[in-house]
C-alpha cells in the first residue's frame, strides 16, 4: 500500500465508530460485528495493489515488470484510475451499501 496514512486514518475512524456503538448499545457483540465489518471494508478498499490489478488479466500470475510499473504510474494516481472505472464503483457501492444497511439493522435493534 502506497499511502499508510489513509490506512491509519481509516482505522482510527473505525475505532471511534466502535466506541460509539459500544457506548450507545452496551453490546459487545455489536461492537465485534462493527469491528469485523469495518476491518473487512477497509481491507478490501485500501490493501489491494491496484497497480497490479490494473494490468491485463493474463499478466496477473506474473510479477509486475519495471516497464509495466512505469506505464501504470504514467497514467496518473491510483485513485483517479479507481474512480474512472464506473463498473467498479457500482459494484463497490452496491456491496458496501448492502453491508452498511444490514449492519445498521443489526446495530439499531
Amino acid at each position: 500500500m502506497a499511502n499508510d496514512a489513509a490506512l491509519r486514518t481509516s482505522l482510527l475512524w473505525l475505532a471511534a465508530v466502535i466506541l460509539m456503538v459500544g457506548l450507545f448499545t452496551h453490546s459487545p457483540k455489536k461492537m465485534v460485528a462493527t469491528y469485523v465489518l469495518g476491518a473487512l471494508g477497509i481491507g478490501a478498499l485500501l490493501l489491494p495493489d491496484w497497480d497490479y490489478f490494473d494490468r491485463d488479466y493474463s499478466r496477473w500470475p506474473y510479477p509486475v515488470t519495471a516497464d509495466e510499473r512505469a506505464s501504470l504510474l504514467s497514467h496518473g494516481s491510483a485513485f483517479t484510475r479507481f474512480a474512472s472505472s464506473p463498473l467498479r464503483l457500482i459494484a463497490y457501492g452496491a456491496i458496501y451499501g448492502y453491508a452498511l444497511h444490514k449492519w445498521w439493522e443489526y446495530v439499531s435493534k
